[in-house]
This record gives structure tokens, C-alpha cells and sequence, in this order.
């Protein structure tokens, strides 16, 4: 069996949307169109992905499965199609991905001694896409803060680092030298808790159910905006609080808080020599004492 790609794709946008209407409208093709291509997909699988009634549209389990394995599957072909037309151009070429707050160009300056004819791109990326970038080819390997999804990676430590709890210039706790995890328990916090699970399991708002809505944060600029706004309190680690100084917030050490880990990582089945090469130098130049990025501990 060679399932189409395009299917897979539209399959994808309909479990997406879970309205065949609306996946339609966001594929720009016809729904009647699109309902013989899903009913060809399930001819082809021999099963039916989506229960369709009048309450609406649902998975089925052999849709969830399929589900479950095509956004990968896409995501890769993707990643093939991108490194084919980079191969294309000519002078082969290394993406590499990287979180704010993180000095890349001691790791790209001893890789480009190591390979002087290649050209090293830079891609920006934050904690909804620092994997995603990865998985669909947008970057070759990625220097990402820790804990990560990581299906299909391969992942090296480099090193970690203190984590700050950012706070408007005029909050109750600014004065103070450090501050505790039970004394932040009841501010409003502008980000995935998981993230912080130390705030999350004493947090006075999660306990009693009543934390407040979080606006979608694409940057730390937003973030930071929020916080001296006084909308809430992030935690950021310490190179990222110290690259994104402003007068209108105060970074505080949190003495109960886990450190941010930095590491490499890649896709598990790329057997790039320029992939190997980077990682060598990003090890040697990027985890020992004073080649780390330059902020104080």
C-alpha cells in the first residue's frame, strides 16, 4: 500500500478542525472534494478514521492512531523536501537552531574552522517550536532548553543554568535579595506551569482552581511586557533574564527553583557528518568553564 501524502494531509486538517467544513475552507478545496479524498484514504487503510453523524465529527480509533503517526510522517517528508532543495543550491549548508538568551558563535565559530566551506545559517526559536523545527527540517540540530519532547531525538547536555523569577520594578518582592517558590505560590504566573513544576505543585490559584487565563506568549519580549504591565511573573533562565534587561523589571534569584538545562539536539536518524561535527564543537566550546555564554552565575 503508498499512501498519498496529500491525503495524509487533509486527514490531518479535518482531525484538526474536526469539522469538515473548516478544514475545507483551510485547505482551500471544495468540502465535497474533500470528503472523497478522506473516503479514498479509508478504502486504501481498510478502516474508517472519523465518525460522522449529525452531532458532528470524531475520531475513530484507527483515526487517532493515524493521527498520531501522520503528523510525524508529514513533518518528515517536509524535512526531506527542505534539505533536497538546500542540497540543490550548491555550498552545502547546517541550520541551527537556538532559544533566546543563547551565544551560539563560540560553538559556529570552532565549527567553521572544522568546515570552512559550509555555510552555517541561524534560526531563532522558542519553547512551542524549538522540537518542531527539528522534526520538520527547518534546522539541521538545535541548542534547546530542557525538558523537550524527546521522541525521535537525540539529545547531549551541555550544561545548566540558574533561573530567575521575573518581576515589575514595584512588586512587593522586588526589594528583596532572593525570594522562595511558597512566596510567589499566589501570583499569576505567564506560563505553562509544567514548565515550572516546583510553582505548580504549592501554587495557591492551581490548588483551588482558579487560575487565571494565560494570553498566547510567542516572545519574551511579550512576556516581559506583561510583567511590567503587572499582569504576572515569569521565570526565566538567568542568560535570558540578563540578555533581556530593562529598567521596568527586576530579575530575582529563586532559592528553591531547579536550574534550566541546555542541550543539543537532532533528529535520531540524521547521519550528517556536518551534524556529528557541529555537535563535537558545540561540546568543546560550549560546556567547559569559560566557554560558556558570557553571564555571570
Amino acid at each position: 500500500m503508498d499512501l498519498d501524502l496529500r491525503q495524509l494531509r487533509y486527514f490531518v486538517a479535518v482531525a484538526e478542525e474536526l469539522h469538515f467544513g473548516r478544514a475545507a475552507e483551510r485547505l482551500h478545496i471544495a468540502q465535497p472534494v474533500l470528503s472523497r479524498q478522506i473516503r479514498s484514504l479509508e478504502d486504501e487503510l481498510g478502516a474508517s478514521v472519523f465518525d460522522r453523524d449529525r452531532r458532528g465529527t470524531v475520531l475513530t480509533p484507527a483515526g487517532r492512531q493515524l493521527l498520531e503517526d501522520a503528523v510525524p510522517l508529514l513533518a518528515s517528508a517536509e524535512a526531506l523536501r527542505r534539505r533536497v532543495s538546500a542540497a540543490a543550491q550548491g555550498a552545502p549548508t547546517l541550520t541551527v537552531g537556538f532559544m533566546p538568551g543563547l551565544v551560539v558563535t563560540p560553538a559556529t565559530a570552532a565549527f567553521t574552522a572544522r568546515r570552512p566551506g559550509v555555510n552555517v545559517r541561524l534560526l531563532r526559536t522558542s519553547w512551542d517550536d524549538q522540537v518542531e523545527v527539528l522534526v520538520d527540517g527547518r534546522a539541521d540540530i538545535g541548542i534547546v532548553r530542557l525538558p523537550i519532547d524527546r521522541r525521535g531525538l537525540q539529545v547531549r547536555p551541555l550544561f545548566q543554568e540558574p533561573r530567575v523569577v521575573m518581576l515589575p520594578v514595584g512588586h512587593r518582592l522586588a526589594g528583596n535579595a532572593s525570594v522562595t517558590v511558597g512566596d510567589l505560590a499566589s501570583e499569576h504566573l505567564l506560563q505553562d506551569p509544567d514548565a515550572v513544576p516546583e510553582w505548580r505543585d504549592v501554587a495557591v490559584e492551581l490548588r483551588e482552581g482558579r487560575r487565571r487565563e494565560v494570553p498566547a506568549i510567542h516572545q519574551v519580549e511579550e512576556k516581559l511586557e506583561l510583567v511590567a504591565s503587572g499582569a504576572g511573573v515569569c521565570v526565566l533562565p538567568l542568560s535570558t533574564a540578563t540578555f533581556y534587561t530593562r529598567p521596568d523589571v527586576v530579575p530575582l534569584p529563586v532559592a528553591d527553583i531547579g536550574p534550566n538545562e541546555v542541550a543539543l539536539a537532532w533528529v535520531s536518524s540524521r547521519r550528517s557528518p556536518l551534524v556529528h561535527d557541529f555537535v563535537e564543537a558545540a561540546a568543546e566550546t560550549l560546556s567547559r568553564p569559560g566557554g560558556r555564554f558570557p553571564f555571570p552565575q
